[in-house]
């Protein structure tokens, strides 16, 4: 009988490696300039990425008794295949048994995602990231900025903390803090205490990490936290859905809107996923960490919601807002500072 738990991560390669010099001569000299210096250095061995502790560590889990071919990890590029010489000469330096890879030179890499079943996608590009959460598929866009020092303490046991609201749950209940207030939000998680919450993009993730443990026991080395801006009475509803669902946590915190960045560092995440950059770019400074975004459905909702919102507080104070969000072409909300319209999910996350 096969494994019900088989995991797929799907990483790229700023993720999985360093390559922030890299970027920045593509960002400021092109493509042709990072080609040319990729293939001057392709000798050289890439430094990990804020991904890398959390792949050797999930991989891991294949060395251990009867466990073969329980994680498998696929590179999926932006770079050109003449890249792969660099990184795959990098993997096998630090000896990852990673063997499959797209590199797509600049296409989109989002068709190869179902291709490969991946559970679990990780990356610096948003494009990407976006286009796995609106097919249903986990995935989160990782900081490029995190604690190196830290992430080389981070021991072999896997370490991974999920936010609860937008990211294992759905935003149904953060709608109500948003539209109606703390008072109101506390009252409906009381009174639907009993009533599961409906599942996030993260959801069956983390079913196929305790489908892992229940067939694994003991062996798997994991341990998971919900780390959660949710308090006391908020907290109940949270842990009869976890009940419903079969599924468990190791550690909880209902930290009541207080920073999680300390918890986390405490906590020794390999990994922290959150809906909000501002919850992100902090817990980064501790923790290798990647935001999840709403689906494009539901931004294009919070989009509405937030140009009324400024339309009605404009027409109060007769003045044209200089800030005000336009739709792009791509239907992603755009803040405009100056000339320069530039995507902005946050802005659309912070609403909630």
């Amino acid at each position: 009988m096969g494994k019900e738990w088989k995991i797929v991560i799907g990483v790229s390669t700023r993720a999985l490696f360093d390559l922030r010099k890299e970027n920045e001569i593509f960002q400021k000299e092109g493509r042709k300039a990072y080609c040319e210096y990729q293939q001057v250095h392709e000798e050289e061995v890439l430094e990990p990425g804020p991904g890398f502790r959390l792949i050797q560590a999930l991989l891991g889990i294949n060395q251990l008794p009867g466990q073969e071919n329980g994680v498998e990890v696929v590179i999926l590029s932006h770079n050109s295949p003449e890249v792969s010489l660099r990184v795959f000469h990098s993997i096998e330096y630090y000896g990852l048994p990673i063997r499959r890879a797209v590199f797509a030179s600049g296409a989109s890499i989002a068709p190869y995602l179902s291709a490969f079943h991946v559970d679990l996608f990780l990356s610096a590009c948003e494009a990407d990231v976006q286009a796995a959460i609106d097919s249903g598929i986990a995935a989160g866009v990782i900081c490029q900025e995190w604690d190196e020092e830290a992430a080389q303490k981070q021991g072999d046991e896997i370490r991974i903390a999920f936010d609860g609201d937008a990211v294992l749950f759905s935003d149904e209940a953060e709608q109500i803090f948003k539209e109606k207030g703390l008072e109101a939000f506390e009252e409906s998680e009381r009174s639907r205490a009993c009533c599961p919450l409906p599942e996030g993009p993260f959801a069956r993730l983390l079913k196929k990490f305790s489908r892992m443990r229940r067939e694994c026991g003991e062996e798997i080395p994991i341990r998971i936290a919900l780390v959660t801006a949710r308090s006391a009475p908020a907290h109940e509803r949270v842990i009869r859905t976890l009940r419903e669902w079969k599924v468990w946590v190791d550690e909880a915190f209902f930290l009541g809107g207080i920073s999680k960045k300390e918890f986390l560092r405490a906590f020794g995440a390999h990994m922290f996923f959150d809906d909000q950059q501002v919850h992100t770019n902090l817990a980064a400074q501790a923790v290798p960490a990647a935001r999840v975004p709403y689906q494009r459905e539901r931004q294009n909702y919070l989009y509405r919601i937030y140009e009324k919102e400024q339309r009605e507080k404009n027409s109060g104070s007769g003045k044209e807002s200089t800030d005000f969000p336009e739709q792009g072409t791509d239907q992603t909300p755009v803040i405009r500072t100056g000339r320069t319209a530039v995507p902005d999910c946050t802005a659309l996350a912070k609403m909630v």
